[in-house]
């Protein structure tokens, strides 16, 4: 028999798709790793395995000990999914500005979840940096309050740890080591540090693109006109963040709102790939460094987790 000992052991070595109907005339290769295949159907699953077997590993988190995480719903459910197969209480602290599904997939999973209101200007579905810091405050709070483990995707080692062993060593097996760029929409920015460090070890040829909202594109410098935009999971108007090496960009890459929405929706009809925001985001910064060039970025999440956003209306 060929089986696994929990759900964990399922967490990882994702397909890697070309997207050929998607690219038909444009030139190039752009292959997508699917990492809403992972069991919490997204790639932040990855990161909380990792983040929590590290922790176990140099003590930082006892047995029985709550962990607690600030998160957009990946990232929560990574974490419930990882916390009741191990055993530890999760409190999951979000912003009420993003989707419902990611809400009630977390408490199913058996997760606390604590919702944060947003500013007073922010529109829902629309997260700001400044949204996402009243939820690292009620996260830090309750840290205290409760003596738990901080699952801190921000800064933890682990989140770089994940994308560094494992998701940028499975594109380099899957594609025999040819790849000549890979771009990334950043939220906490491990699958980017993590990815593009291996890449640049592996050759140093390999171009590696920060992707950002237009009008948020504040790691490529620029001032947060447009905080409020709808990709969800990222771009927070956060600069710098601590896991990424600048000398490791080799540029950046800028997506409106309406790209990445109207690229998820060609992902479903032309692939049949059905992936959210960020997804949408990633092949349409992927399009535009095409050229003949061997492409990779990664489907970050289901779509099933924006059914009652404007992406699928």
């Amino acid at each position: 028999m060929n089986t696994s000992t929990s759900v964990l052991d399922a967490i990882g070595s994702t397909p890697l798709v070309e997207l050929s109907r998607f690219t038909r005339g444009l030139g190039g290769r752009l292959f997508v790793k699917l990492e809403y295949l992972n069991p919490g159907g997204s790639k932040k699953d990855r990161m909380a395995r990792q983040v929590i077997e590290d922790a176990e590993a140099d003590g930082s988190l006892k047995p029985g000990q709550s962990v607690v995480e600030m998160t957009s719903g990946n990232a929560g459910t990574g974490l419930a999914i990882v916390c009741a197969v191990k055993g530890y209480p999760f409190i999951a602290v979000m912003s009420r500005g993003n989707s419902i599904e990611r809400v009630r997939m977390m408490r199913a999973l058996g997760a606390e979840v604590v919702l944060v209101d947003q500013l007073p200007d922010s529109t829902h579905g629309q997260v700001s940096g400044g949204d996402l810091e009243l939820v690292n405050q009620e996260a830090a709070r309750i840290q205290m309050e409760r003596g738990a483990f901080r699952a801190d995707q921000f800064h933890h080692q682990g989140n770089f740890r994940a994308h560094y062993l494992h998701t940028a060593r499975e594109i380099l097996q899957q594609t025999g080591g040819k790849v000549d760029a890979f771009c990334d929409f950043v939220g906490s920015g491990g699958t980017f540090a993590g990815c593009a460090a291996a890449f640049k070890e592996h050759n140093p040829q390999i171009q590696c693109f920060v992707v950002e909202p237009s009008g948020c594109a504040v790691l490529a410098g620029n001032e947060a006109a447009h905080p409020n935009h709808k990709i969800q999971g990222g771009g927070y108007s956060i600069a710098p963040l601590p896991l990424i090496k600048t000398e490791h960009i080799d540029g950046y890459l800028r997506v409106t709102d309406e790209e990445a929405m109207e690229a998820a929706r060609s992902l479903a009809k032309l692939e049949g790939i059905f992936g959210g925001f960020s997804s949408g985001a990633n092949v349409a910064a992927a399009k535009q460094i095409l050229e003949g060039r061997t492409v990779v970025t990664t489907i970050n999440d289901s779509g099933m987790k924006y059914l009652s956003t404007e992406l699928w209306e």
